[in-house]
């Protein structure tokens, strides 16, 4: 239900009724219950073009709004804001109305764009780490947002395939004479010896250089050794992406190494549009704002990441018809996507309406504010946390009522479900803390706190054990009303995380739900036996669609809903 939408032709109507231009301010949800449900605040910067009394204007305005369906009543408040309280009885309506509808009411959108999201991104060199969580669920959860409303959503996961560190590991194979077979495991430590070697050897590190070239130039023997690296490293994303519940398959895989054919087209349609400057031997561009220049090609010839980037988005916008790109990536790269940006819209390499998106994050630390790391200063292996949280998990649940066959699943759904939880509830450029006894709790902002509400209204429905046959909501007090009007604004809070690429969007508005429903639920007896057959049900039609709206949202989250906690 767009509530927001439905307002705002109403408030625009009445705008042109007392002859005012309409405004491009929307309504917004009421901050408290004495202010309304919503409110319009767009009246004083009418009056201020106009130079006007604002209140004077507001209540012109309040005069021609219809109150004939949606509306119950409004008032001017202070300066000139309009105060607005939807009518019970369309709310009502409006709740019966999606109680059986699987999507709760809400559309897809009438106009679909193409969405490429970028993210994920591990280095094929080395196995997945923490620092690769954010931008894989973040992702994740965008991708699960944008198909619910009905846009058509291409994965890109861009792996780091190609460059020196395959040319050291090649030439590390070579000097000790492995063929090439060694686990993902096995290569963990073989990339840290071999590393070690180009670190310490120049002549081995030249040697690395040299295996790039080959690699670039087509040698069939240095292609088999970096294929059966990548292999074996897809592998293992592979096991991580299935525990996480990600989206993520091997065909949505457009590696580093997709694009090396195009890079010197890159070099050279910038250089024949008059974009590119020579410094210090290197081709460049500069861009406005930046005092060093983005380098498309290296003095050696060598290319960059830059051109990489260059090379994806023109590939995007011209094969995959992207309306709108999503790179999910570190907020230190900010300054790297604002100069690509601006060079791809600036040479035509994409159209200018194109929507090129940084959707930066920050860093996931720990107690003491430093990078999650191991006792030991080591990068944390991400499966291994996967396995940690899924252990903690089970001894946070193994005394309550869950049977030994569903423990494993249950505690899976709950363990992974708190880590992408923690991580989503925060604003994506933030830091957080990663802290286990948070993440696991029953109180407060977790996963667990919204899944053990989806149990509890489960549990509910085991003891009523048979069909609703009311067709009627009938709210009787406060707190009906406003879980019922939360649960209405569901689609907006969907749009706005959409535009605005925000995950935490969502989990603000699931925490505020359960939060409401955990006080109707205490203080509105569903299943005693004096409470009246037409007000039980009714309820019951109330906890069903709180319980499907906490499905649908924690599905879009990549989190799972158990029955029994």
């Amino acid at each position: 239900m767009q509530i927001k939408s439905k307002l705002n032709i109403i408030i625009n109507k009445a705008l042109e009724s007392a002859n005012l231009e309409s405004s491009k301010i929307g309504v917004v949800e009421a901050t408290k219950p004495q202010f309304g449900d919503y409110q319009f605040n767009g009246i004083m910067k009418i009056a201020k073009a106009l130079k006007r009394n604002p209140r004077d204007l507001a209540n012109r305005v309040l005069e021609n709004i219809d109150k004939s369906d949606i509306i119950d009543r409004v008032e001017v408040a202070g300066a000139g804001f309009i105060n607005i309280w939807l009518s019970n009885s369309w709310i009502e309506r409006s709740i019966l109305a999606i109680v059986d509808d699987e999507r709760l009411g809400i559309e897809k959108v009438q106009n679909p764009q193409t969405i490429v999201v970028d993210y994920s991104s591990p280095n094929m060199a080395k196995q997945m780490h923490v620092g690769h969580l954010r931008s894989t669920i973040i992702g994740d959860t965008l991708v699960r947002l944008f198909e619910f409303l009905g846009h058509k959503v291409i994965k890109q996961n861009h792996i780091g395939d190609w460059g020196t560190q395959f040319g050291m590991l090649i030439a590390y194979l070579e000097e000790i004479g492995e063929d090439g077979n060694a686990t993902l495991s096995d290569l963990e430590e073989f990339y840290k010896s071999a590393k070690k070697r180009f670190d310490e050897d120049e002549k081995f590190a030249n040697r690395a250089r040299e295996y790039v070239v080959k690699l670039q130039s087509g040698d069939e023997r240095s292609l088999e050794l970096w294929k059966r690296f990548i292999d074996s490293s897809l592998k293992h994303c592979e096991v991580v992406y299935d525990k996480l519940g990600v989206k993520l398959i091997k065909d949505d895989v457009r590696a580093e190494s997709f694009y090396n054919e195009r890079l010197k087209d890159i070099v050279n349609y910038l250089e024949n549009s008059g974009h590119l400057v020579e410094s210090n031997g290197a081709k460049c561009v500069f861009v406005n704002g930046f005092d060093n220049p983005l380098i498309i090609q290296k003095s050696d010839g060598g290319f960059l990441y830059a051109t990489t980037d260059l090379a994806a988005l023109e590939f995007r916008a011209k094969e995959l018809k992207a309306n709108r790109v999503c790179y999910v990536v570190d907020a230190r790269q900010s300054d790297h996507f604002k100069q690509v940006f601006s060079v791809a819209k600036s040479s035509g390499l994409v159209p200018k309406d194109m929507s090129l998106e940084h959707i930066a994050f920050g860093t996931m630390m720990d107690k003491s504010g430093r990078p999650f790391k191991t006792r030991d200063g080591r990068t944390i292996k991400l499966i291994d946390l996967l396995d940690e949280a899924i252990n903690r998990a089970k001894e946070t649940i193994k005394n309550r009522d869950i049977s030994d066959r569903d423990l494993e699943r249950v505690a899976k759904a709950i363990g992974i479900g708190a880590v992408k939880y923690a991580d989503l509830s925060v604003n994506r450029e933030s830091n957080y803390i990663f802290s286990w006894d948070k993440m696991l709790s029953f109180d407060g902002n977790t996963a667990l706190y919204i899944q053990y509400a989806y149990a509890r209204i489960m549990s509910i429905f085991r003891r009523y054990s048979r069909d609703i046959k009311s067709n009627k909501i009938k709210i009787t007090n406060e707190l009906e009303r406003s879980l019922a009007i939360m649960l209405l604004r569901f689609e907006d809070t969907l749009i706005k995380a959409s535009n605005d690429a925000t995950p935490n969007t969502i989990t603000s508005y699931l925490y505020n739900l359960v939060t409401i429903f955990m006080k109707f639920y205490e203080q509105n007896p569903i299943l005693k036996e004096d409470i009246p057959e037409d007000i039980k049900e009714s309820r019951l039609l109330l906890a069903k669609v709180t319980a499907r709206t906490i499905e649908i949202a924690l599905n879009i989250l990549g989190i799972e809903v158990v029955d029994r906690i």
